[in-house]
């Protein structure tokens, strides 16, 4: 009997409120919602990923979240909810990836080709550089969400994000009052259309004690398989690993300070060397 191969990599989640890796904890993937909160917001995060196998240990394979009929083909799912304490501009909330390290050289073919199929079809207000000295690829965030839901103002946030929630485009309670003075559509993609406009951006404010709530994934980013899937288009995500590029990094970050407010990242752990990630895991369950 042949015995399967041991995976070259594992993929680990990490979470905070800055770049700096060492204020980040492990994200319980498909599991416990993890708080984050600072002087300027407070988040409740879940990390869903399909047939996931990586750390900790104690991470579900998979959710509930994928089967609900929104997210039946989705791979990933970055969900969170935002409660400012101080307003936020509609148009300065950027929601995307960037690196600190070029990764021109080990781009593959065919990633321009990607990028294209991605802004045609997937997200129109999608801008970046990939060939930058530090890359990044970043849409307004109202623009790119895929779930975008306004809830209520001051109100107790310890039960809004139980690891099973699946967010769905629309408001609850004195929201719904917000969504409609902006006539701000119904529906998920017309919402999206909605935003790619900068006017009504510069319209919208995230008020400070509201809370927000938004999901972000697709069926394209496989993490089971380390790849990107486009119509066409298959791009193994491992081809461009090495020592200085391990990791996709997902930023929600102010346009115009370049301060991020949440900062999670996908880390892709050699086997044959000890994790980082891990040891933060193997700590935070003592």
């Amino acid at each position: 009997m042949v015995q399967s191969e041991t995976p070259k990599y594992r993929l680990a989640v990490t979470a905070g409120l800055d770049y700096d890796p060492a204020t980040h904890l492990p994200v319980e993937v498909n599991g416990k919602t993890l708080r984050l909160d600072d002087n300027r917001a407070t988040f409740d995060l879940n990390v869903r990923i399909q047939d996931y196998t990586g750390y900790p240990d104690s991470s579900p394979k998979t959710s509930p979240y994928f089967q609900h009929p929104l997210h039946t083909n989705d791979q990933y799912s970055i969900c969170f909810s935002f409660t400012p304490k101080q307003p936020i501009n509609g148009n300065e909330l950027l929601f995307g990836n960037d690196f600190d390290k070029p990764l021109r050289s080990r781009l593959p073919p065919g990633f321009n080709a990607a990028l294209r199929v991605v802004k045609w079809t997937i997200d129109p207000s999608l801008d970046g550089d990939a060939y930058a000295d530090k890359p990044y690829l970043y849409s307004p965030a109202l623009a790119t969400w895929n779930q975008f839901r306004i809830g209520d103002k001051n109100k107790e946030r310890d039960a809004l994000m139980e690891k099973d929630h699946v967010v769905e485009e629309g408001a609850d309670g004195e929201g719904a009052e917000q969504r409609s003075q902006l006539q701000i559509p119904e529906t998920a993609n017309e919402r999206r259309k909605f935003f790619q406009k900068e006017d009504h951006r510069i319209e919208f404010e995230f008020e400070s004690g509201r809370t927000y709530l938004a999901d972000f994934g697709n069926q394209y980013l496989s993490f089971s398989e380390t790849a990107i899937r486009l119509p066409g288009i298959h791009i193994p995500v491992v081809g461009m690993v090495d020592e200085d590029n391990h990791e996709l990094r997902y930023v929600l970050k102010d346009s115009k300070t370049g301060r991020p407010y949440l900062v999670v990242c996908f880390i892709l752990v050699k086997q044959d060397q000890s994790s980082d990630a891990g040891k933060q895991e193997e700590t935070s369950q003592k």
